[in-house]
């Protein structure tokens, strides 16, 4: 990886001193503060102005726990927006060009990239660390900006941005969650969540023709866009008592593919417990444990598992077609937007369950 200040021979251009930017200094103490506009470091960098952004169910972990830090972290890591400025070992991206990022920044040409896993690029890295812009703010400094950025082929004001910006990480993550865990037209599937993450993973089992699809949620206006992604049932009980409703629903024997998509223990004692015999079981929720409940009664049921990190740029190339013609819409998971001043309250009515998904329009 080019170190920074090897940037060479690209054009001056006229750009503001400070943007505004979204940093998060503790738990439940997010600000909006002038920070410096971003700038080519190296040749291989692109500055992208951003025309949407929006808030992670993963955002919210440190939302709820982070310790207090007078300096703060810049936060975000889903964007969309204009190439403004290219360095010069950038090419097939130019000024202009609607690009959306994944959640992690890769060359895309590297052994691990090359395997479709750019999450473990060797010269990769995380948006908001490093000194690495986040996504929630006006500009990104993009490293490795040919291998990261996607070009969308729209204009900056398309109706079909919302839905082009989960690429960046939400739909992707969903879609990961039912490959890894094996979803095909002859399994039935349960998604654990219907936070916007298992509302992607039930569109994208019915996208992999899935049948039948148990959606384990308790929020009716979030269940009741499940099932316009595709869920056939709704189960809102949890422990053993969702667990057994399942079961009654699938015969006794529970589901093929389980989708699970929160990241607590429970989610996942839930998702083993409603696993059919043989059956795979996928997390993505970011895990909040340490120790997974996986001893012998998943061993003897020869249960599978599995997931992890979804390489969002891995599928972006074979998701976007569709978003494009609309035959799917994964951007109805938002339905809140905010400008860039009003981030701080986007993240209080996610936590609240006031709102699904934040949009960000700075």
């Amino acid at each position: 990886m080019l170190s920074p200040g090897s940037a060479q021979d690209e054009q001056p251009t006229s750009r503001k001193v400070t943007m505004r930017a979204t940093v998060i200094h503790g738990a439940g103490d997010v600000r909006v503060e002038d920070v410096p506009d971003p700038k080519l470091q190296a040749p291989t960098d692109a500055i992208v102005r951003v025309l949407r952004s929006c808030i992670c169910g993963s955002d919210l972990w440190p939302y709820g726990s982070m310790d207090s830090s007078p300096e703060g972290e810049r936060i975000g890591h889903e964007f969309l927006g204009v190439v403004e400025e290219t360095g010069s070992d950038v090419s097939g991206l130019n000024s202009g060009d609607v690009v959306v990022a994944p959640f992690v920044w890769a060359d895309n040409s590297c052994d691990f990239c090359q395997e479709g896993l750019q999450t473990s690029c060797r010269h990769g890295g995380m948006w908001g660390m490093g000194g690495v812009d986040g996504g929630q703010g006006e500009a990104v400094r993009v490293p490795q900006a040919q291998g990261t950025l996607v070009k969308l082929g729209v204009g900056e004001d398309h109706e079909l941005l919302p839905s082009l910006l989960t690429l960046s990480d939400v739909f992707p993550t969903g879609h990961h969650c039912a490959v890894t865990a094996g979803v095909t037209p002859r399994t039935s599937v349960t998604v654990i969540g219907d936070g916007a993450v298992g509302l992607s993973a039930v569109l994208a089992a019915k996208r992999l023709g899935a049948e039948q699809i148990v959606l384990m949620g308790r929020h009716d206006d979030r269940t009741e866009l499940g099932r316009e992604f595709g869920a056939t049932d709704v189960v809102p009980e949890r422990g053993e008592e969702g667990i057994q409703k399942v079961r009654d629903l699938t015969g006794g024997d529970g589901t093929h593919r389980v989708l699970e998509c929160v990241g607590t223990r429970p989610a996942l004692e839930m998702g083993l417990g409603v696993a059919r015999a043989g059956g795979v079981v996928s997390r993505v929720g970011a895990p909040q444990y340490e120790d997974a409940p996986f001893g012998f009664g998943p061993f003897f049921r020869n249960i599978t598992l599995t997931g992890g990190v979804a390489p969002a740029r891995a599928y972006i190339d074979e998701l976007l077609p569709e978003v494009l013609d609309g035959k799917i819409q994964p951007g109805q998971v938002f339905n809140h937007t905010v400008d860039i001043e009003g981030v701080p309250d986007g993240y209080r009515a996610m936590s609240d369950r006031e709102a699904l998904k934040v949009l960000v329009k700075p």
